[in-house]
């Protein structure tokens, strides 16, 4: 699972490619300094000098969030020089930030914020040994073998990490072994996916099967972790028939794999569940970018009269992209452009720069506390198993890397006909299945509210619900945690703010909730099949197959 590349000169120099990756030339940090005007400069620096000022001579009130990792130590609070350190850290961060107008357009913001928090948070004096109280603690405790093992593992990365510290530890995870062995089979296989029937674990089933639709740009397996821990495992376990879509990782030849050829896929799967298990009908279950995907099947569907679609959920699918979320960032035509053509040349975007994209919209969580983690204390990476997936990255075909920038760019999917999918205009609020959708309370790609503005797009009955977690760890969210809630209610308010107080806090995962509702929708119970497959499409292999793994 790790990610391999040529050695590099020096960790500037590193650096400054990984910037260039993310954000384009200068893209977003031209457009900080394009949004900073004279007035919030002078209003800003006034600000600071004066708070400044307040925390020389012990008056200042500022204190670090008590969720932020990097200041939990009490010397941050005891001693009057770290205290002071801190305060004047942050006294800078709200200076940086508060130069950005509240004016600015939401694109531009979007740009500019995403600079000031890169950074301002390599800025941190956590980052150094001198300004982290905690990791001088265990210098002096081991002497000095915490930053030999992390001089270490800096050099590892370097030379095989593209110069970023290392997120998780995944020498403990095999796909097959101990990720995605939830008993299944391997149905049907194209030169796109591999189709996986999964083995009922009772005695009935609801009649209707559901289906769902990954992103195209991640293996499938987030939904098939450890036991216990398996949206799969889940849901066979609440009586649904249940398949899932395994998309082939595309090298340079399969480029022109686009977003109308998967289109053609999830249509596809569709017609050998419906033979496989006799029904006509069949729910969809989309996941992020497979929700984008499903939404627009479901909208071509609906325009060619086709009624097939029994339901539709969409979990942290955004398809309305004029929306305050990270990724507005990105919505910079020449940057748009530059990527476009880099991804043409090589036939594919590699899922390791796809994953610094991400990576970067989140930098004290996902590059700093590693770096803290593994350089300074001199720790292990986490052996967790949605890190070691999220390591497990798979490449965007070029076309597709297209079709998604066009899409992001002209956000034609909010306009009902503009869009055309295989020759069909596609209107979401033609589609007349019920619906449930899935928003994420800390979600920093898709924030929930940007979900529900989606959703709003789509006519019919409509479910939404708000699951605590992030953009993955609300979709890796299995009963039984104590601490896991949603709020679930009809999407049927305006205003993201007014369903929040209109809807349902429930305890527990939202799984429970979908699956209840997804059953009521799917048919009477009928016996379990216990063959697999059907005259037409036997099963070729064990589930998880061949496309996951390479």
């Amino acid at each position: 699972m790790e990610n391999s590349s040529a050695p590099q000169s020096d960790v500037f120099g590193i650096f400054r490619e990984n910037m260039e990756r993310v954000i384009g030339p200068a893209g977003p940090f031209a457009s900080y300094l394009k949004a900073v005007n004279p007035k919030s400069l002078i209003e800003a620096n006034l600000q600071f000098y004066k708070a400044l000022f307040e925390i020389g001579i012990g008056k200042s009130e500022i204190e670090p969030d008590g969720r932020d990792w990097r200041f939990k130590d009490e010397t941050w609070t005891k001693n009057p020089l770290y205290k002071r350190l801190s305060q004047a850290y942050l006294a800078m961060c709200e200076a940086v930030e508060a130069m950005i107008p509240d004016d600015l357009p939401l694109e531009e913001k979007s740009r500019a914020e995403l600079a000031a928090s890169i950074v301002t948070s390599s800025l941190s004096p956590t980052n150094t040994l001198a300004g982290n109280p905690a990791a001088l603690k265990r210098t002096m405790e081991t002497r000095g073998s915490n930053l030999a093992r992390g001089f270490q593992a800096f050099l590892k990365d370097l030379q095989s990490n593209d110069g970023l510290p290392r997120q998780v530890d995944t020498s403990s995870f095999e796909v097959g072994k101990n990720l995605a062995v939830t008993p299944g089979k391997i149905i049907h296989r194209t030169r796109m996916f591999e189709l996986i029937q999964y083995a009922p674990s009772t005695d009935k089933v609801h009649e209707v099967p559901v289906m769902l639709v990954p992103p195209q740009i991640g293996r499938y397996y987030f939904t098939d972790l450890a036991p216990g821990r398996s949206f799969a495992e889940f849901a066979v376990s609440q009586g649904l028939q249940y398949f899932t879509i395994s998309w082939r990782n595309p090298s340079p030849n399969e480029r022109d794999f686009g977003l109308a050829d998967y289109a053609e896929a999830v249509l596809e799967a569709t017609e050998v569940v419906a033979e496989v298990t006799g029904q006509p009908k069949i729910n969809i279950l989309g996941f992020c970018a497979g929700g984008i995907l499903s939404g627009m099947v479901a909208g071509h569907l609906a325009s060619k009269g086709d009624n097939r679609l029994n339901s539709l959920t969409l979990c942290v699918a955004m398809l309305d992209f004029q929306t305050d979320a990270s990724l507005g960032a990105f919505r910079f035509p020449a940057m748009l452009s530059m990527a476009k053509a880099q991804s043409r040349m090589k036939g594919i975007l590699p899922g390791s720069e796809l994953g610094k994209i991400f990576t970067w919209l989140r930098p004290n969580d996902l590059v700093w506390n590693y770096w803290v983690n593994n350089y300074l204390m001199g720790d292990e990476p986490p052996a967790f198993d949605i890190l070691a997936w999220n390591a497990d990255s798979s490449n965007m075909a070029a076309q597709l890397h297209e079709d998604f920038l066009k899409l992001f760019e002209d956000n034609d999917l909010a306009e009902p006909g503009k869009y055309r999918l295989l020759d069909e205009t596609v209107d979401l609020a033609a589609i007349e299945c019920d619906k449930f959708f899935v928003g994420a309370v800390t979600d920093h790609l898709t924030p929930w509210k940007a979900c529900y503005q989606s959703g709003k797009l789509f006519g019919g009955s409509k479910t939404f619900a708000l699951s605590n977690g992030g953009h993955i760890a609300a979709l890796v969210n299995p009963p039984g945690n104590p601490k896991a809630y949603h709020n679930i209610g009809p999407l049927d308010e305006d205003d993201a703010d007014h369903w929040l107080e209109s809807s349902e806090r429930r305890p527990g995962s939202w799984w429970e909730s979908w699956t209840k509702w997804c059953g009521e929708r799917s048919g009477s119970m009928i016996a379990a099949k216990q063959e697999l497959g059907s005259k037409k499409h036997k099963p070729l292999m064990d589930a998880p197959g061949e496309y996951v793994k390479q």
